[in-house]
């Protein structure tokens, strides 16, 4: 008996404590607290989707880099660890919705706080919008039978994109269990797919060790070693796959005990995608027993399934994959939401009066989700194909800009940070892990922006950038005091 009023207080002192945090803040606990400590790892590790990212990039490495390239999914793999760490120890700290608007405005300034925030939205309003496409043309439509069509998967999109949106507005609960389905699906879709296609290759003795140490079709390209060349592509597969492993720090505010399963979520997902992606490249790519044909196909991955495991499995992969971007395509949804809200009940965000309204049944912010949905039918309705694919690009970009100014500021104020007792703490490993983790994400930029190929892709984060500092120049002109105010407590999150 004793124990149970225990463990009661126990639990009523942790829910004061949480609370505390978004009242330490100046804010009122307006978003429902439902998310346990795997739901908040699914959101991280939904975002991630290592079984998504592959099936869509596995046919750029073939093309570029050969079998042999996957190997780099380890160097992206240990640096967006490192990266991880750094993000983790943010989370444990302020747990607030907004992640790296919020350390940043408080921290140090809310105009930079700011331009973190715009930088964040940015991705992940473009990454509801790709990730629903892909959904659409790499999914669904094979899936389904349907002749590729890209106005056809243009329309599939928006009502994928409005599905989401009613789930989204409905219940942060109901996106949760959607959410973790969908892992627990990619999860067990990638350890069973590996050993299946291990089994199939042991009993047909079809496929070939050599496959992993293959350069394929582009065994005699000249500018293979070159800066920008074909290996160096080959980066992107991970640099584009393991990243948003920030999202659930966007859903702090809606996480039970934020101070542990927060940044716990966050490096984990990154490890357990880490680690089951390389498992699953290396079983795909020496289950290959024709390399210039697969590498000639538009989805390898599936192609690979049909070719081992047959036709049957090869449909039974794809609705898996489409549950796995449906998830991810909701959690980035509701993250991009959580942004918007949290900068508005800063009011930081145009019509902030009605983005950071919280429906008082529901307990989410219906005009911010409505806001995201808007912007993909916009993106969907306004671009063209090339146009539409540069901006997906882009968006990869965009993660690693804001990635390495989080590591920069944590470097110029770790030494005011508080210590929660209890909470995510790398202690004496702090500055190293900070410090390779910046290293690495400028080798990440690097590798993004060197390829003749991200010409326009630059380009068009550099009009993000632009289209930016009229809106800031905007919040200037009429909400100078929001962007000169640091709301609740002054050194509620510094020691």
């Amino acid at each position: 008996m004793e124990g149970e009023v225990a463990a009661v207080g126990e639990s009523l002192s942790d829910a004061r404590g949480d609370a505390g945090s978004v009242e330490a803040g100046g804010y009122r606990q307006e978003l429902k607290r439902t998310l346990g400590s795997f739901q908040v790892f699914a959101i991280s590790f939904a975002f991630i989707s290592v079984a998504v990212g592959i099936f869509a990039t596995f046919d750029e490495v073939l093309q570029t880099a050969g079998p042999v390239g996957i190997w780099l999914w380890v160097v992206a793999a240990v640096g967006q660890t490192l990266v991880a760490l750094v993000v983790a120890q943010f989370a444990a700290r302020i747990p607030l919705s907004g992640s790296s608007y919020q350390w940043a405005s408080r921290l140090a300034t809310p105009k930079i706080g700011w331009w973190f925030g715009w930088l964040t939205f940015c991705y992940l309003a473009i990454g509801v919008v790709a990730v629903d496409n892909a959904l659409a043309s790499q999914a669904f439509m094979p899936l389904a039978g349907i002749t590729p069509d890209e106005g056809t998967a243009r329309l599939i999109t928006l009502v994928v994109l409005l599905i989401q949106t009613v789930l989204a507005v409905a219940s942060t609960r109901l996106v949760s269990l959607i959410n973790t389905v969908a892992v627990g699906l990619e999860l067990a879709l990638v350890v069973v797919v590996a050993i299946a296609l291990v089994i199939a290759v042991v009993v047909t003795g079809d496929g070939a060790v050599g496959n992993l140490t293959s350069r394929g079709v582009v065994e005699h390209a000249p500018d293979y070693f070159t800066v920008g060349g074909s290996l160096m592509l080959a980066m992107i597969m991970g640099l584009a796959t393991l990243v948003g492993f920030d999202s659930a720090a966007n859903l702090a505010e809606e996480a039970k005990d934020p101070f542990r399963t927060v940044p716990r979520a966050i490096v984990g997902s990154v490890v357990a995608a880490s680690v089951l992606g390389m498992l699953f490249l290396i079983t795909l790519t020496i289950a290959i027993d024709d390399i210039p044909r697969i590498s000639a196909n538009g989805s390898p991955v599936a192609a690979i399934m049909r070719d081992r495991l047959g036709p049957v499995t090869e449909k039974t992969l794809l609705v898996a994959i489409t549950i796995a971007f449906f998830g991810a395509g909701i959690v980035v949804m509701v993250a991009c939401s959580r942004l918007v809200y949290a900068m508005s009940r800063d009011g930081r965000f145009p019509a902030h009066r009605l983005m950071r309204r919280v429906n008082p049944r529901t307990r989410t912010p219906i005009a911010a989700t409505a806001l995201v949905f808007a912007l993909g039918i916009v993106l969907m309705l306004a671009l063209p194909g090339a146009a539409l694919l540069e901006l997906v690009t882009a968006s990869t970009i965009l993660p690693a800009v804001t990635y390495g100014s989080t590591i920069v500021l944590y470097l110029a104020v770790r030494g005011r940070l508080s210590r929660r007792k209890g909470a995510f703490d790398l202690g004496r490993f702090e500055l190293p892990v900070a410090v390779c983790a910046l290293v690495w994400t400028l080798i990440a930029l690097f590798v993004l922006v060197t390829p003749e190929e991200a010409l326009v892709s630059v380009v068009i984060v550099a009009g993000l950038l632009l289209l930016g500092g009229l809106f800031f120049l905007a919040m200037l002109r009429f909400e100078r005091q929001a962007m000169e105010t640091k709301p609740g407590e002054v050194d509620a999150f510094t020691a």
